[in-house]
């Protein structure tokens, strides 16, 4: 099966610190490949430069074929990115949040209006549709930034984080709508996470990062088998890999705090 992601060799510094260093891996069409590693591995730093935010210092990456600093447009309109922090803007309804996304996306008419309600309605929002979003719960804001980013029927999905934040039943509920989606349209995901259960149960494959290198990639089971236990957990995996514990708070005290309090915000 031909990639439709495809990183070579990848690099990224910030004045003398090597954020990233020849990073390679690939992900093909209906595959989800998580990205895992402690803070400051350069998960959301990889994540950037495949979606044209950052330029690379060195290697490349191609999406759907086309190359992310020389053919950035071309990237830009085959993907889909929901970031960590919570971006829906809670002084909008749900359905305004979503028309504004189809406006920049450059849909119009009963084309834009077709793909908003019947995303709406894939996501179970119709009913909240004119709701302020301030008033959805965080799991509801979840899944309406995921509307946003696949209006245009992306070929590939990052998702930074998408379920920190979140109690179990609505990382549950936003795992069985991008599965969906995943299976619908044959979309590729990339996805970082620090729950290990999620990159157990929802990868089908994993890259692990530590220090800004790639230390380990394969199926779950495969890396399990690796360090010669196939019962292992992913936490044991990570830490055999890294030599990290990891944050089961999911990200950075800071970064947490700050999701948390937009979620209180969006209610």
């Amino acid at each position: 099966m031909k990639a439709i992601v495809r990183v070579e060799q990848l690099q990224k510094s910030f004045g003398g610190h090597v954020a990233v260093n020849g990073v390679s891996f690939s992900i093909d069409a209906g595959e989800v490949f998580g990205l895992l590693g402690p803070n400051g591995a350069g998960k959301t730093t990889i994540v950037r430069m495949l979606t044209t935010l950052l330029r690379p210092d060195g290697g490349r990456a191609l999406i759907c074929g086309y190359d992310t600093c020389r053919q950035a447009g071309r990237v830009r309109q085959c993907i889909g990115y929901v970031p960590q922090a919570l971006s829906a803007d809670g002084t909008l309804t749900g359905y305004e949040n979503m028309l504004i996304f189809a406006k920049l996306l450059g849909l119009k008419g009963v084309e834009r209006e077709r793909r908003i309600n019947d995303m709406l309605h894939f996501m179970q929002l119709d009913d909240a549709a004119g709701r302020l979003v301030r008033n959805y719960s965080g799991g509801m804001v979840r899944r309406l930034e995921i509307s946003q980013a696949v209006l245009h029927y992306p070929r590939v999905l990052f998702l930074d984080e998408p379920t920190v934040g979140l109690d179990p039943v609505a990382r549950k509920g936003v795992w069985e709508k991008l599965e969906e989606l995943r299976h619908t349209y044959r979309m590729a995901i990339l996805l970082t996470t620090h729950y290990m259960e999620e990159a157990d149960t929802v990868c089908n494959r994993v890259g692990i990062l530590n220090h800004g290198e790639m230390v380990a990639t394969g199926t779950p089971l495969e890396l399990k088998e690796k360090m010669g236990d196939p019962a292992a957990s992913m936490d044991d995996v990570f830490t055999h890999y890294t030599g990290n514990q990891l944050d089961t708070e999911g990200g950075s005290y800071r970064e947490l705090r700050q999701v948390r309090r937009t979620s209180r915000r969006l209610g």
